[in-house]
């Protein structure tokens, strides 16, 4: 099992940039896929980005492709997501999610695929 903390968040003006980290608990960090996903009020929360966990796999949600990068320290237990070009539109909670898995190279695009979820840190981009 493990605990996902999040952290980095905070209100930025648009253009600029946030560098999100995902702290993770648990002795076997480097068996788990990692995704970041975000939810905006009212809205569904949605997919943002997954690194498998070799952290040789990535990918991205076309609105960040570009602009957001996902990285992993396995040796830190941790999962980081570099922002730039922020735009408002980017407003919402970030969640970083685990998911438990053999495979080095798979990464995961839908909430139903994790296993584990963190709590949560706000971004706000303001124009």
């Amino acid at each position: 099992q493990v605990q996902v903390v999040e952290s980095g968040g905070g209100l930025v003006q648009a253009g600029g940039s946030l560098r999100l980290s995902c702290a993770a608990s648990g002795r076997t960090f480097s068996s788990y896929a990692m995704g970041w996903f975000r939810q905006a009020p009212g809205k569904e929360r949605e997919f943002v980005a997954a690194i498998s966990w070799s952290g040789s796999s990535t990918y991205y949600a076309d609105s960040v492709k570009g602009r957001f990068t996902i990285s992993r320290d396995n040796a830190r237990n941790t999962v980081f997501l570099q922002m730039n070009s922020l735009k408002p539109e980017d407003t919402a909670v970030y969640y970083c999610a685990a998911k438990n898995i053999r495979s080095a190279t798979s990464v995961y695009t839908a909430r139903k695929d994790y296993d584990y979820w963190g709590q949560g840190t706000q971004v706000t981009v303001s124009s």
